[in-house]
């Protein structure tokens, strides 16, 4: 039987619907892995695994040809009180499909399933093809996608599927928290103390605010700094020793990681200390024969603020999927039956112009 689109479009709206009735939290995707194993080898894929990342070369791959990534993740965080929806029933209204993991970043994974298998068994394209469904993406743990890199091929370009509304983010800003302190002199509050550690963090804050890093990305604009946290003190009576502090700063890609938290120890008014540098900045060339192809159908290019997956990746990469970010982890969150018919129609659109 010839596998048409339309029948790829139909068993990934099924598989949407399963992997939405399978609870998989980041560590916990067994099931929905067994899933989406399934899914691939009913039409004919050889699969592996690690961990619960299900991956998958094209039949014709060539170790002499350059390689393409196609990636998007299968584990969800957990759904927010305001539910009013069983987050684990697929049901479809007014054209939308409901569930848990719907718009991120299950219609995204699908439908670069469906999109892999349309080109599994094709010859004569000009890069080979790896399909990865990996973990732990929503907490970034040791066995996703980074578990998983070490053991590929070299990958020259990568789509990551999230939801862009099937528009191309050629540019995702990385991440960087930071811990900071301020000191000042612990005292009993009865007593003068002109060096209150509270008082002296109005002036870090304020230096916070008005700091800004001086590269500008087109995509990306401005690096964003933001005091996010701040703690002190244990009882009304004692002047604590120093001010905590939680800065979030979302990278650019004029700058790498290592950049900012240098720029930052050396600057800021008070000790500061960042959690990780590994949430870097990606990006892609604007003139890349992939984001040309996608252009070609009359797709947008954006810079994108949110993460994903592409900060463990170290070659090019687009994100681009069917949905929209702004759903995700949202209450009752849904996806358009509609939007993922398209997004594989894009998919396999943009691949076509890019790999013949």
């Amino acid at each position: 039987m010839k596998i048409t689109q339309d029948i790829l479009t139909k068993q990934a709206l099924e598989l949407l619907k399963k992997l939405i009735s399978t609870p998989s939290f980041s560590g916990e995707e067994d099931k929905t892995g067994d899933a989406i194993e399934a899914f691939l080898q009913g039409f004919g894929v050889e699969t592996k695994r690690q961990h619960n990342n299900i991956y998958a070369f094209n039949k014709h791959f060539d170790e002499r040809k350059p390689t393409l990534l196609l990636n998007s993740h299968h584990d969800t965080v957990k759904p927010n009180n305001a539910y009013t929806k069983d987050p684990f029933n697929p049901h479809i209204e007014d054209g939308k499909l409901f569930g848990l993991g719907s718009n991120d970043a299950g219609g995204c994974l699908v439908s670069l399933l469906a999109t892999f298998v349309h080109f599994y068994e094709k010859e004569s394209l000009s890069h080979n093809i790896i399909m990865a469904a990996t973990g732990e993406e929503e907490n970034a743990g040791d066995k996703s996608i980074r578990a998983l890199l070490p053991i590929l091929p070299h990958i020259d370009v990568a789509i990551v599927g999230e939801p862009t509304l099937m528009d191309l983010a050629i540019a995702e800003k990385g991440l960087v928290v930071f811990d900071a302190v301020v000191e000042g002199t612990p005292s009993h509050a009865a007593h003068p103390n002109d060096n209150n550690c509270i008082y002296n963090t109005i002036e870090t804050l304020q230096w916070f605010k008005d700091y800004s890093f001086e590269k500008v990305s087109d995509a990306l604009g401005e690096v964003k700094l933001t005091v996010t946290q701040i703690n002190a003190g244990k009882q009304h009576n004692v002047v604590p020793a120093q001010v905590n502090l939680v800065v979030d700063v979302r990278v650019n890609d004029c700058y790498s990681n290592e950049e900012i938290a240098a720029t930052l120890q050396k600057e800021a008014p008070c000790k500061v200390t960042p959690r990780s540098l590994r949430l870097n900045s990606s990006c892609i060339d604007p003139e890349h024969d992939l984001v040309k192809s996608g252009l070609a159908l009359g797709r947008k290019t954006y810079g994108s603020p949110t993460l994903s997956d592409q900060a463990a990746l170290s070659c090019q990469s687009v994100k681009l999927g069917p949905g929209d970010s702004t759903r995700s982890h949202s209450a009752n969150e849904f996806i358009f039956v509609n939007e993922i018919e398209e997004g594989i129609d894009i998919y396999i659109k943009t691949l076509t112009g890019f790999l013949q």
